[in-house]
């Protein structure tokens, strides 16, 4: 029988299993599967691989359409839950409502708000960032809650104060007001090359809300000493991503070269695991 993500633990069921939690992002169902398998607790449906994905920049031109629907395919495709990535909530107050309402219908059961000023850029394009006024950005988390229907939604709020170069002590401010305003946890992002400042701010961190990290630009931070350091929730929010770019790039560059794909058949999944994804066994069942 084909399986179906209706039985999917929320987030916050996840969350509550204790220990540390790993996320790795995707942009379609099959990543979403490749996800699951490999034994990560939760999808990170990430905007950056989604408007990649379309080849567009991520700065704000996909709409919230866009990344709900992604989604929500993503969410159907797996029996781990997804935590969507929502930038800035897609405008104002009003829109944050929205998005909240639409997300939890279409089955999400957690989001990652930030607070930088719509439209956004990508948090590693060397450019400044400019950040929303924190009160600003509570009202809208306030929002976020006050909508929400069920009370397994979770909500985190994620702050660019160390990307912007505001420091530790404006990053721990912001997170404070945030967890206070209602954030299920605080995502507190780096893109220094190494994680001290992130260290900096844990080591100064009250723990009344847990910590999520993405270290994209600090990769030899292994997860278990994150952890111990008192981050509750890694996400490898892109290295799938990259690791599709660079294989399909260089296998398909090798192909034309040679003339012939000998040379990389060794080294590609067989058609018969692209059939185990795809579930062709359950459906082809259906028609017996």
């Amino acid at each position: 029988m084909l399986s179906s993500s209706t039985c999917s633990p929320s987030f916050r069921q996840v969350m509550n299993r204790g220990g540390l939690v790993r996320l790795a992002g995707a942009h379609s169902p099959l990543g979403a599967a490749l996800v699951q398998e490999t034994g990560f607790d939760a999808v990170w449906a990430s905007s950056l691989e989604i408007s990649a994905a379309r080849c567009l920049p991520d700065a704000s031109l996909l709409t919230m359409t866009d990344y709900l629907a992604a989604a929500a395919q993503i969410q159907a495709s797996c029996s781990i839950p997804v935590v969507a990535d929502v930038d800035t909530g897609f405008g104002g107050n009003m829109n944050v409502a929205h998005m909240v309402r639409e997300y939890e219908r279409m089955g999400i059961t957690a989001v990652c708000i930030e607070d930088k000023h719509f439209p956004k850029m990508n948090s590693f394009v060397d450019r400044g960032q400019l950040l929303l006024d924190a009160d600003a950005f509570c009202s809208k988390l306030q929002v976020a809650k006050s909508v929400q229907e069920s009370p397994e939604f979770y909500l985190i709020a994620r702050t660019e104060a160390l990307i912007a170069g505001m420091g530790t002590d404006e990053a721990l401010r912001r997170c404070k007001m945030y967890a206070d305003a209602g954030a299920d946890a605080v995502l507190v992002h780096s893109k220094a090359k190494a994680p001290s400042e992130v260290q900096e701010f844990l080591a100064a961190w009250d723990g009344r809300v847990p910590v999520v990290i993405v270290p994209t630009t600090y990769p030899d931070w292994h997860a278990e000493d994150a952890h111990r350091a008192g981050v509750s929730v890694i996400i490898y929010a892109n290295q799938a991503l990259r690791a599709t770019v660079q294989a399909v790039s260089s296998t398909l560059k090798l192909i034309r070269e040679k003339g012939t794909s000998t040379p990389v058949e060794d080294e590609i999944a067989p058609m018969a695991e692209v059939f185990r994804l795809q579930k062709l066994q359950e459906w082809t069942a259906l028609d017996s």
